[in-house]
């Protein structure tokens, strides 16, 4: 039976593999992909899907359904190229206190969106809770990434003490430290005062940080702490309100969607 035409409006879905992407090498695809495409999206025998693996740029390439159950995709040309280590570099961290489940899963969505690289939770002193469920926030991030059209996807740090970060932390990467204590200057004004570069956001668990959490972090060589408004702010809209404000002065906000990574 001949494939289904493709309507012209067709929008190809985005899809994270696992596997090398080479032009006319078959991949085939993991039973919950195979029955997403062709049982959930209704992809029909040829359809083309774009493919990425955060190393090979992404592909365009043509489901064909295999058995009953499975599918390949075979890829045939490069439509991105992969982003260099060096325009990669600089790309945005989060490090963040745990929060409740639904707040953390919101605060990786919206800062994989917003272009960020690698996250880091951290246990804080007023923190509710001492979990994280690392493999379904990694499935977060790699539908926020397929959905945002990025061709990388962030990288997971296990829970640690936030002492424990400071010690080992970069010093050519600027930690941006959300500060609700009121005491620190606006966002817009204190980051006018750096230049675009490799940046860190840090923020706080609900009840933000305690006294002695912000009084270390404000003696760090290479923090600066922001205000984020007159309001007080959740967790997770202070994450995403401090990703934004920090992208649009010091980061990748002034390239073009089609050069970002």
């Amino acid at each position: 039976m001949p494939n289904a035409p493709i309507p012209p409006t067709y929008r190809a879905p985005r899809l994270f593999v696992e596997g090398a992407l080479d032009a006319g090498a078959p991949l085939e695809l993991p039973p919950e992909q195979a029955r997403y495409l062709l049982t959930v999206m209704r992809r029909p025998s040829g359809a083309p899907v774009v493919a990425f693996n955060g190393r090979d740029g992404a592909w365009l390439t043509r489901l064909e359904p295999q058995g009953r159950k499975g599918a390949v995709l075979t890829p045939e040309r490069l439509i991105r190229p992969q982003p260099t280590d060096a325009q990669t570099a600089t790309a945005p961290w989060l490090v963040f206190a745990t929060v409740k489940r639904q707040a953390t899963e919101l605060m990786i969505e919206k800062a994989t969106e917003l272009g960020c690289a690698r996250y880091i939770p951290v246990r804080a002193k007023r923190s509710n809770t001492e979990r994280i469920n690392q493999a379904r926030l990694e499935r977060i991030a790699i539908e926020a990434a397929e959905q945002s059209e990025r061709l990388t996807v962030p990288s997971f740090a296990p829970l640690q003490a936030l002492d424990a970060v400071f010690a080992d932390w970069p010093r050519n990467r600027l930690l941006i430290v959300g500060d609700e204590s009121g005491a620190a200057p606006p966002a817009a004004e204190t980051l006018a005062a750096h230049a675009p570069g490799p940046f860190a956001f840090i923020v706080g668990p609900e009840g933000g940080f305690a006294p002695e959490e912000l009084d270390a972090m404000r003696q760090l060589d290479f923090a600066v702490c922001i205000g984020l408004g007159p309001r007080v702010l959740r967790a997770e809209t202070a994450a995403i309100v401090g990703l934004t404000l920090a992208q649009a002065a010091l980061g990748d906000f002034k390239t073009a969607r089609s050069a970002s990574g």
